[in-house]
């Protein structure tokens, strides 16, 4: 009786020990481009997990985000905070790009614009779970400084 009550309890503690934390991202809205929309993940830098990749590093994007928004250079003591949400097919596109809802600066000008850097980025590298591409989420969490951005 031990020994079945061990060899049960070892079968449990292996399982948990082996699953995987998988998160995924509810979609609503009719998202053109999506591989599957029942599937769209935030992944993490975790066993079996990818994240997307954007072309550009993080300071590149930095650069390009304070080169690129007008309304940062026409406004040079701003401060806000903000964070925008960008989902990345599973072919490596972005299909939707939007200031987080509660993460919307004070700004909705500023917001279009941050939006059009972020959809202008190009084709991402592909984040995959267990090594199949997958639609996936990304956040950017970001403050802006007497006029410029940098990375929360």
């Amino acid at each position: 009786m031990k020994k079945t009550f061990f060899v049960l309890i070892l079968s449990i503690v292996s399982l948990a020990v082996s699953a995987q934390f998988v998160a995924s991202r509810e979609v609503k809205e009719n998202i053109p481009g999506l591989c599957n929309k029942k599937e769209v993940y935030v992944l993490f830098p975790i066993d079996g997990q990818v994240e997307a990749v954007c072309p550009l590093t993080k300071q590149e994007l930095l650069n390009k985000l304070n080169k690129d928004v007008t309304f940062i250079t026409n406004n040079p003591k701003y401060k806000d905070h903000g964070m925008i949400e960008v989902i990345i097919n599973c072919k490596g596109e972005v299909v939707w790009c939007q200031m987080d809802g509660n993460g919307k600066t004070k700004s909705p000008e500023l917001d279009k614009q941050i939006e059009g850097v972020f959809n202008s980025l190009g084709l991402w590298k592909v984040g995959t779970l267990d090594d199949q591409k997958v639609d996936s989420s990304r956040l950017f969490s970001f403050k802006i400084v007497k006029g410029v951005f940098e990375w929360e």
